[in-house]
């Protein structure tokens, strides 16, 4: 094992859990090694649209034909986020059945790109599998992660209430977003109506009030532009290259290598341990293996499954530590399916003032203490209300150019979108392809998911409770719908690789090792049991730094 390429730890990808794992095993004074398959992005340096108006942008946010020839799968391009896509040449994947799978390659991952969006999870999402009967049982509950939660919490900063509430527990929060008249009109609505539905505002990883320890990151204020998907040169929000990777940086402890497309992780068969990670340096095509005594997988769920899978051995011939045969399995998703919208004909004499980059929510309030739907688990909901300009386009000449140049204001709107909870089902899956290879070698996933009877229901249940809830607050034109869309339109994907009490039916442990090679960790989405309809990555984040100080005090034992 070569000094220069040996290290304490490997973490595999550099989103938000791999960079909590970089932070808290490099501030312990471990040598980490950090491989990110994309290229170099470096905080602020490397926005080039940040802050732009539309008119510095050459196509005002759109994409040339020539350009998008090399991204003919993308759903959603535009030019102030082009720089973040993937091309389709770099990963194919082969989908049995319509999937959209949503990449984030480049240092930072998904952190520059996600909503921000940070709930924790209650005992009624822990405790879910055991009390439904789907799935296996959580070898954790909401007590282990909650000192957790608080430690992350304090230094990615969390915007939002405290709102008491026991199926969405309290976060340390910083002053939240305003809500807008129409919101509030309707948060107003519901307490008059419900006993069992809150409009809160949503906690999101936004600064409104930075504290020491975020100074301390180089980050401020959010400034309220609502670009953040673009990077955020204030580091208004949270993302691994304005948080974690630079702190993990000024330890001197950490290196970064960019364009290293994770192969494999080594098994060592007489020491019965991983001993290191091969990659494919994505530039020369070079094989190369670095060695370490711990190995973090966070490249994502399905990337993560798809290495451990690609990581075979004598002992471990279906991959590693897959002697169940169920890695790979019970891939999971949110249910974003149902969206819709209404007016609001009042509050003429009100507009918004100013931008909010977060929005309002409903928490779960389906089959909470009991069982009292037709479906399993539930799902939560974005509310977002605001007025905009209704210029009128239909003239033409003087009076059309008069009409844009001085529109009046439209009537109040209000948008909702669920966020429903996927059961795990065992045909969900991924699994390798026994011939077909990427540019780099490496086998090319299979995606076999598809929608469930439970998930049609519940999208049945949020359309008809959203309609009612809307008509009780007197909006009109109400218009709720299920657009049908394919699996993994909204990113969340979870599984692969499910933590468990039983190595006989899941793959990682209380702790997040894997059964049957303790000193590989796995701390992303993919070692999720079941999905809950919260956003997730608080919740990795807090498992990442968790498993991260028992790496390390297994290392002190000599254990691992």
């Amino acid at each position: 094992m070569p000094d220069n390429r040996t290290y304490d730890v490997i973490v595999i990808g550099s989103g938000a859990s791999g960079g909590w794992a970089a932070k808290e095993l490099c501030e312990k004074g471990l040598k980490v090694l950090v491989l990110e398959r994309g290229r170099d992005v470096r905080h602020i340096k490397d926005y080039p649209t940040a802050s732009k108006a539309p008119w510095e942008l050459p196509h005002r946010g759109t994409v040339s034909v020539e350009q998008r020839k090399d991204h003919q799968g993308a759903v959603f391009l535009r030019e102030e986020t082009l720089h973040w896509a993937i091309k389709d040449d770099e990963q194919p994947y082969i989908q049995e059945k319509p999937f959209r799978w949503i990449r984030g390659y480049h240092t930072g991952g998904k952190s520059l790109l996600w909503a921000r969006q940070t709930q924790r999870w209650s005992d009624y999402d822990f405790e879910g599998p055991a009390r439904d009967g789907f799935a296996v049982d959580w070898p954790i509950r909401y007590k282990d992660l909650e000192p957790w939660y608080d430690y992350v919490e304090r230094f990615v900063g969390i915007a939002g209430n405290r709102d008491g509430l026991a199926e969405l527990p309290d976060s340390i929060v910083q002053p939240g977003f305003e809500m807008s008249c129409v919101e509030q009109h309707f948060k107003e609505s519901l307490q008059k109506n419900y006993k069992d539905r809150h409009l809160i505002q949503a906690r999101c990883a936004h600064l409104t009030d930075p504290q020491p320890i975020h100074e301390q990151q180089g980050r401020t204020k959010c400034q309220n532009q609502t670009m953040c998907n673009r990077g955020c040169v204030f580091g208004g929000y949270f993302s691994s290259n304005a948080s974690t990777l630079p702190w993990a940086m000024k330890t001197g402890n950490l290196t970064l290598r960019p364009h290293s497309v994770v192969h494999s992780v080594l098994y060592d068969e007489q020491k019965g341990k991983a001993t290191g990670v091969r990659i494919v340096d994505a530039e020369s095509k070079q094989t190369i293996d670095y060695y370490a005594s711990v190995i973090f997988v966070n490249a994502s769920a399905l990337n993560t499954t798809a290495i451990l899978l690609n990581s075979t051995s004598h002992r471990f011939p279906d991959g590693l530590g897959n002697d169940n045969g169920l890695m790979g399995k019970f891939i999971s998703w949110h249910n974003y399916r149902g969206k819709g919208g209404a007016g609001f004909e009042g509050f003429k004499d009100k507009m918004t003032d100013g931008r909010n980059p977060s929005n309002s929510y409903i928490p779960r309030f389906r089959n909470l203490q009991k069982q009292d739907t037709d479906f399993l688990r539930g799902y939560a909901v974005g509310i977002g209300g605001g007025r905009g300009l209704g210029p009128d386009t239909s003239m033409i000449g003087d009076q059309l150019r008069e009409n844009l140049l001085h529109p009046p204001l439209g009537d109040w709107s209000i948008s909702c979108w669920m966020m429903g909870e996927c059961v795990p089902l065992e045909k969900n899956h991924i699994r390798l392809h026994k011939e077909l290879k990427d540019k780099y070698g490496i086998p090319q996933i299979i995606i076999s998911c598809d929608w469930s009877d439970n998930d049609d229901k519940m999208v049945a249940d949020y359309v008809q409770q959203m309609t009612a809830m809307f008509e009780k607050a007197g909006f009109v034109n109400i218009k709720i719908n299920d657009t049908k869309s394919p699996p993994g339109s909204d990113i969340h994907e979870m599984g692969g690789v499910r933590m468990g009490h039983d190595p006989k039916t899941s793959l990682v442990n209380k702790s997040n090792q894997l059964h049957l090679c303790k000193n590989v960790y796995v701390t992303d989405g993919a070692c999720m049991t079941s999905t809950s309809c919260q956003n997730p990555t608080l919740t990795y984040m807090a498992m990442t730094a968790r498993a991260a100080n028992h790496a390390m005090e297994e290392l002190k034992k000599g254990n691992i």
